[in-house]
């Protein structure tokens, strides 16, 4: 799929891009992001245009109180994103949702719509091996900490220990072909896979508050009949500029508590 450009095409990628029968979708969550923004904007753009990829941004804006609306806006006028705006902070469960669900309708079933953290911690060249595993065949492609070949890097320890337990436990009670990373909210979804989950799930496809969505959305999935994959992910902590948003403990006791209720059957 990612084969050397054909001379006679790299004079005009417009050309090259019109041969492509897929679009890649990227919905961010973004809240509060002005010193990651920038940098993150250029490398998507980069990767994606380096391979004549056709994509679109959907970049969901929190209720930001610095210059991420104005970022977005700026990067708006000149590259393929579209803005959603929440006037007050909902968290990433809603934000999540509201890009999901705008990416689902705008997806053709050969689209491929990625989610991933506007904080510089997700790499975007891996975005090529995930739209990769997807033309291959599977219908959700997760960039997982715990494949081989994964890296940490500037995370604490103790997260790092709490996040592998939890991946331990979730495939003990939850386990999915494929999954080893429950977590990881850097996912690749097969348009038609997204649309028929949305179809499935109405409102409640993600309606879970905080970060414990990334489990959920995941739990719903693993009832539809779809092919899952990983690949492994490099982790840059390090480059993140700011702190990190997730709250620990919080996170942890919500993520147990919808372990408990899903295994309820509720």
């Amino acid at each position: 799929m990612f084969a050397t450009v054909p001379k006679d095409l790299r004079a005009n990628p417009q050309e090259y891009t019109f041969r492509v029968s897929y679009k890649v979708i990227v919905v961010l969550p973004v809240y509060n992001e002005e010193r990651n923004l920038g940098p993150l904007l250029d490398r998507l753009h980069e990767h994606l245009s380096d391979f004549f990829i056709p994509y679109e941004i959907v970049a969901v804006n929190d209720g930001s109180t610095d210059r991420t609306q104005e970022i977005l806006e700026d990067y708006a006028a000149r590259e393929p994103i579209h803005i959603l705006h929440h006037v007050v902070n909902q968290g990433l469960g809603a934000t999540l949702r509201d890009g999901l669900y705008y990416a689902s309708r705008i997806a053709g079933d050969k689209d491929i719509v990625i989610t991933m953290d506007a904080d510089e911690t997700h790499t975007p060249g891996l975005i090529l091996r995930m739209v990769r595993m997807v033309r291959e065949g599977h219908d959700v492609v997760i960039a997982s900490r715990y494949q081989h070949g994964a890296m940490v890097r500037g995370l604490a320890f103790h997260r790092v220990a709490i996040s592998w337990l939890a991946s331990i436990l979730m495939r003990m009670v939850f386990p999915i072909k494929g999954v080893r990373d429950y977590t990881c909210g850097y996912r690749a979804y097969l348009g038609s896979a997204l649309r028929t989950a949305m179809s499935k799930y109405g409102d409640s496809f993600v309606d879970q508050e905080g970060f414990q969505c990334m489990v959920d959305v995941l739990l719903k999935l693993r009832r539809m009949p779809l092919i899952f994959g990983e690949v492994p992910l490099i982790l840059r902590y390090d480059f993140k500029l700011g702190a990190s948003k997730m709250r620990l403990a919080p996170t942890a006791t919500k993520t147990l508590g919808l372990m408990v209720r899903r295994k309820l059957g509720k």
